[in-house]
């Protein structure tokens, strides 16, 4: 209800506190976000990762703050309704002139769910909908660089100097191995993308003021604008061998951007006034990519999955099919069921794992935090956490609601909590993840249609040479997968294997790498028994085999292409690299779209 009169002596002092834990938070994410530049002028990569990992929790602490100010200052559990709904319009209020409207949105919400004790969305009184656009939004602070620049070359002979200006601009303070160099062979590069075009008045290329800093690198991102067309471009920047700085590659177009924005991938640093602005234009670059996930590959995970939420409540209240049990084989800890016509699946942890699964959902959450903070290097895919989420109960099929009454009883509650007379299927946590096709079931359709096809074995190699790459790339962050099935892998649409099944992952560094004992006797060579001592943390790369390989074709293309993942050496000599303090290098894109020869270190 909306309220007639602003009586409530406290509410404006109330909006005015929870707008102070917002632009606190903003402010500490922002520096935080902006040093990542000094962290790359000076190769401080362990500094780099650990600001990644601790900016994460930045926003659950300051919600935490604001709720013992409100409750200390203001006892905000006591107070009724009707004050509650001042204090939103005096919110309201005070984002009309703010930088980041979208997000003190969220973080209001935040607060107020946490004193409130309602379920999260389905709740009147918090911003379901956006009350304050963000269109055109800009800082007029003088001391805040715009959200983009242009630059204007006269020709394409001119592109040279414009490409020297732009690097010029960004003021990195670290000398350059050779920019001339890296110039001549990105302008090659751009020409080459512009040949056949007819180069109009509007001809200019526009780039975002921050780069973006991830890992090793730092990402110049923008478009080039001619007539009609818009060329997405990123421009990877790099240390070389000698610690100077290098153009590394030219990435041009939608796919290629998706690739370095993908949700597999750990968060970016960027120094932004207005985030809308930068979401606005990176959504011009690869408009099938939905607003939710660019928020979150800026570290802006809340607002992410706000409008994740919002989405989903749009895409439910425009289409009729049910939930249903993922297909696939099914998992010992995780129930997984999705809606067919959404691209995600909802993974709830289940209540008791059949041996020889020994783990505890105190565990698995453990496991899913450790993906959230580590570096995914495109291969781990991203998760969404919810707590108290409901959904309608006449989209869930009756054979859902049996599976998780039979192996996640204690997450599900079955109600009509908002007293509209709808019953509401109410889990009481949930994991949310982009729906892969699984490698096993990828593999089968090959199969299916015959080696025999052209397509087929060529989508089968791929898709097998790309397994192995998923392991060593994940092996390069550390990450050893644990399980390592063809079923707990997926394949995305761009063709590109990802992991997704994470309640066996461990670090690298703390598994022990062995090689499977000689037999000592007979009996112990004839035996189908492990007899040999194997500790917790025991791997034998050599046993991956026959789990694995029992396809002939399959078998034949890994072995051609990853036969080391079954040596023993393989993994300790990562092993070993990585207790050294040396951080592989995992770009996210192609060797073809490099500029020179590698001399990024």
């Amino acid at each position: 209800m909306f309220p007639q009169r602003l009586d409530a002596p406290q509410a404006y002092d109330i909006a005015q506190a929870m707008m102070d834990g917002f632009n606190r938070h903003y402010q500490l994410f922002r520096a935080e976000s902006a040093r990542a530049k000094r962290r790359f002028e000076q190769a401080d990569w362990n500094g780099q990762q650990c600001a990644q990992r601790e900016r994460i929790a930045f926003y659950d602490l300051r919600v935490t703050e604001c709720v013992q100010r409100l409750e200390a200052e203001f006892h905000a559990g006591l107070l009724p309704m009707p004050v509650w709904q001042q204090v939103k319009l005096h919110y309201i209020g005070l984002m009309v002139d703010h930088l980041q409207p979208e997000l003190a949105e969220t973080f209001f919400n935040s607060v107020t769910t946490k004193i409130l004790h309602r379920t999260h969305f389905h709740n009147n009184f918090i911003f379901v909908r956006p009350a304050v656009s963000t269109e055109y939004l800009e800082s007029r602070d003088p001391g805040d660089a715009p959200a983009y620049r242009a630059y204007y070359p006269a020709s394409l002979q001119a592109l040279p100097e414009t490409l020297q200006q732009l690097i010029a601009h960004l003021a990195l303070q670290c000398p350059y191995e050779d920019l001339e160099r890296d110039i001549a062979a990105l302008t090659a590069r751009v020409q080459q993308r512009l040949e056949g075009l007819m180069l109009r008045a509007n001809f200019q290329i526009q780039v975002l003021s921050s780069l973006f800093y991830r890992n090793k690198g730092a990402y110049l991102v923008g478009k080039i604008i001619t007539g009609y067309t818009e060329l997405p471009l990123a421009i990877p920047i790099l240390h070389s061998n000698e610690g100077k700085l290098v153009l590394h590659a030219a990435l041009f177009g939608e796919d290629d951007l998706h690739g370095l924005f993908s949700f597999a991938r750990a968060y970016f640093m960027v120094d932004m006034a207005v985030p809308s602005a930068y979401v606005g234009f990176l959504r011009s670059l690869m408009p099938r990519k939905p607003r939710a996930e660019i928020y979150n590959a800026l570290g802006l995970a809340k607002q992410g999955k706000t409008l994740f939420y919002r989405d989903f409540l749009h895409h439910l209240r425009h289409s009729s099919d049910q939930f249903r049990i993922a297909p696939g084989i099914k998992g010992m800890v995780m129930l997984v069921f999705d809606l067919p016509s959404f691209p995600y699946v909802f993974k709830l942890i289940k209540d008791k794992f059949p041996p020889p699964k020994e783990t505890t959902r105190e565990l698995v959450q453990s496991k899913y935090r450790l993906v959230k903070q580590h570096d995914r290097v495109g291969r781990m895919a991203d998760t969404l956490e919810y707590s108290l989420v409901a959904f309608p109960r006449e989209r869930f099929s009756d054979a859902l609601i049996a599976e998780i009454q039979e192996f996640a009883p204690s997450q599900l509650e079955i109600s009509d909590r908002d007293g509209d007379g709808q019953q509401e299927v109410i889990l009481s946590h949930v994991y949310i993840e982009r729906r892969l096709v699984p490698l096993n079931m990828y593999l089968q359709e090959c199969f299916d249609a015959g080696l025999d096809n052209p397509r087929a074995k060529a989508n089968m190699e791929r898709s097998v040479i790309e397994y192995g790459n998923a392991i060593k790339e994940l092996v390069a962050a550390n990450i050893f997968p644990g399980d390592m099935l063809w079923k707990n892998f997926g394949v995305t649409r761009g063709g590109k294997v990802v992991f997704y099944d994470y309640d066996e992952i461990e670090y690298l560094t703390d598994c022990q790498f062995r090689a499977v004992p000689a037999p000592r006797n007979e009996e112990d060579e004839m035996s189908g028994e492990i007899w040999w001592h194997v500790g917790p943390r025991d791997v034998f790369p050599e046993t991956f085999g026959p789990f694995l390989l029992g396809h002939p074709a399959v078998r034949e293309v890994f072995m051609r292409h990853h036969a080391d993942l079954l040596e023993p050496s393989f993994w300790q000599g990562h092993k070993e690299r990585i207790q050294q303090g040396h951080m592989h290098d995992v770009f996210p894109y192609d060797r073809t779209r490099r500029l020179t020869a590698d001399a990024a270190g």
